[in-house]
């Protein structure tokens, strides 16, 4: 009896404390409990996209590196850059690599899935117009056209490279069927400067450090290639100016060419999906924050980059488009009308 009466005080006396204690930290009570090793992971991957950019050496996994850096400080969306094999290769991956939301390619990679994805253009949209790659053929001084480099070596850079993929295709279009290779183009330019070959084939922005720095003698140019309804599909004019290359072209002087759009491109994800969200989450950041790539410390192509520049031979991603006509009313009011 005495040893019920003494359990029941002590009971008594620790409720009472219990609830001395409930009233004196009401926070302590309230406080949420930490997240799960679950929600922690469900979290982190909802707010990631996997960027293919492309060779370690290629612009592209540089632009690829600054978009991480500039929207991974919102903490709202996580871009994980991934170094691939190239902007062709970029297109296998955003259509089958697991992980893979966004990458950058060349419009001109489509034409070869045509056959294999007969609405890759349907599956592949574009977000942002990134840089043109100029087409650049320098050739020796006894080739003065196309046509005398039938037949002759020509390099288009080592496989993967854009030239290597471009270059050919381009070619092609053009009628001209030359003896194609593919070295690294330090090692071609040597060759082309003892005859051993006719030309060597760049595709990338402008100027190209070869041309500006090297030594070349009299007769070593660059041979011109029009715009026409051939390359009206993926490509877009441009040219060659002696601002460009100062010691190869002369004041004044343009020389037309062609260049391939390079993008960043997305799968096409129907909207009511997580995929779709997810990207879409990723542009409202990116596009708010794209001005910031324009300052010092970013690549200086970025100041060429116009949200509103549309891809050739390739539809805008509807979250983009949506941004777009949402911060550009002008552009709205005249399409209401």
């Amino acid at each position: 009896m005495h040893f019920f009466a003494r359990l029941m005080t002590v009971f008594i006396v620790a409720v009472g404390f219990c609830d001395a204690s409930s009233a004196r930290s009401p926070r302590t009570q309230n406080a949420p409990s930490a997240p799960s090793e679950q929600q922690i992971r469900e979290r982190v991957n909802a707010g990631t996209v996997g960027l293919a950019g492309g060779l370690l050496e290629g612009a592209p996994i540089r632009f690829a590196t600054e978009i991480s850096r500039v929207v991974n400080e919102s903490n709202q969306v996580h871009v994980l850059s991934i170094v691939t094999r190239g902007p062709t290769e970029n297109v296998n991956d955003l259509l089958y690599l697991k992980g893979v939301d966004l990458a950058i390619i060349n419009t001109d990679s489509l034409e070869e899935y045509k056959a294999q994805v007969p609405q890759i253009q349907q599956r592949i949209v574009s977000i942002i117009n990134l840089f043109p790659s100029d087409l650049h053929i320098f050739v020796r001084p006894e080739i003065r056209s196309l046509a005398d480099l039938a037949g002759k070596k020509v390099n288009f850079n080592s496989q993967g490279t854009a030239a290597a993929y471009s270059g050919p295709l381009i070619f092609s279009r053009l009628g001209v069927a030359v003896d194609k290779m593919f070295i690294p183009h330090p090692v071609a330019m040597e060759q082309l400067r003892r005859g051993e070959i006719s030309a060597v084939v760049f595709i990338t922005s402008k100027p190209v450090d070869a041309f500006v720095k090297g030594k070349w003698d009299d007769g070593f140019k660059f041979l011109p290639v029009e715009f026409g309804p051939k390359f009206s599909d993926y490509y877009v004019a441009s040219s060659l100016e002696s601002s460009d290359y100062p010691n190869l072209i002369a004041k004044g002087e343009r020389i037309a060419t062609i260049a391939v759009p390079t993008i960043l491109a997305s799968y096409n994800w129907r909207p009511e999906t997580p995929r779709y969200r997810r990207v879409e989450r990723f542009v409202e950041e990116f596009f708010s924050r794209v001005d910031k790539l324009k300052s010092p410390g970013f690549d200086p192509k970025w100041k060429d980059v116009d949200l509103k520049t549309a891809a050739p031979g390739i539809e805008r991603f509807r979250a983009a488009q949506n941004w777009i006509d949402r911060t550009n009313p002008a552009k709205h009011s005249e399409s209401s009308r």
